[in-house]
């Protein structure tokens, strides 16, 4: 797949999987149904791997980078977003954890000596502004308190776990261990890491038999985690972790689109401007355009 095709898959699936984890939540414990998630989609990887013919054995050390990037990436960034969501707003995390891109430029540039491009922060600056435009109302709605601030630590604990997640996955793959390997025994140890937070807690391993939960799960693990990841993870190397991440701020933009069809959701002018934003932002973070380079010439050559 191109690039352009796998940034769209990644955005369309991840900007719809809000609707499956709604079905997840209730009579299940959340840890229990992330594990059930990333068990099932390890459990997909493997089986394709087999299929495949693809090599699955790999030297103890390799193993202690899966086991880190999955308990990341897969493990505590779930655990923490989840509770999280127990202080704050929907709102107020997804503005949270859009801070991932700004994570990962940095995380880039110290673990893997990146260069940022000035495109890249103007373009990741216009879309962290839009993201909190489009969600202004709610935010206006939310009274600051002590747990108002100790869901935003959470949030931003799991988004930083997730930036170490994916430069893990830079790590893996300069290692030349492929995508859907290292994605298997990453899940695996996610499903894992997330089962034996449910046993520390005390909580139980139930199961929901309803159509619904079934399908959402169905859905969570094989194009919310084994197509999505994928995708995502392989844009990393092809475009670098700092422009791939600004999925996470224009997701929440596709969703906002895809609630209109399904929700009737209402649009106001803090839409409108938001996702104006975000869009104008992932076009400058994106495209090959050599216009911001050439800004300081422009504004030199408009002086009187």
């Amino acid at each position: 797949m191109n690039n352009s095709l796998l940034y769209l898959i990644t955005v369309i699936i991840w900007g719809s999987t809000w609707i499956a984890i709604n079905y997840q939540l209730g009579f299940v414990a959340p840890e229990a149904s992330v594990s059930y998630r990333f068990a099932l989609a390890a459990i997909i990887l493997f089986t394709f791997a087999k299929i495949k013919r693809l090599p699955l054995s790999f030297s103890l050390k390799q193993h202690g980078v899966f086991a880190a990037f999955g308990s990341c990436l897969f493990g505590i960034n779930y655990l923490f977003l989840y509770t999280a969501q127990q202080h704050i707003s929907s709102a107020l995390a997804c503005i949270a954890f859009s801070t991932l891109m700004l994570m990962n430029i940095i995380n880039a540039r110290i673990f893997y000596k990146t260069q940022i491009t000035k495109q890249v922060y103007i373009g990741g600056t216009l879309g962290l502004l839009g993201i909190v435009t489009l969600f202004w109302p709610q935010l206006t709605d939310t009274e600051i308190g002590a747990t108002t601030f100790v869901g935003l630590g959470l949030c931003l604990l799991g988004t930083f776990s997730a930036s170490i997640g994916n430069m893990l996955s830079i790590k893996n793959q300069q290692n030349n261990v492929p995508i859907v390997q290292a994605n298997a025994w990453g899940m695996l140890y996610g499903a894992i890491f997330t089962a034996l937070s449910v046993i520390i807690q005390g909580k139980q391993f139930n199961f929901s038999f309803d159509g619904a939960y079934i399908s959402s799960l169905i859905y969570l693990s094989l194009f919310g985690s084994v197509i999505a990841f994928g995708c995502y993870l392989s844009l990393m190397t092809r475009i670098g972790a700092h422009k791939t991440s600004y999925v996470n701020i224009i997701f929440p933009a596709i969703a906002v689109f895809i609630s209109t069809i399904v929700e009737g959701f209402s649009w106001s002018e803090y839409t409108v401007v938001g996702l104006t934003f975000v869009l104008l932002g992932n076009v400058v973070v994106l495209t090959k355009t050599k216009l911001i380079r050439r800004l300081p010439t422009l504004k030199q050559s408009m002086k009187p």
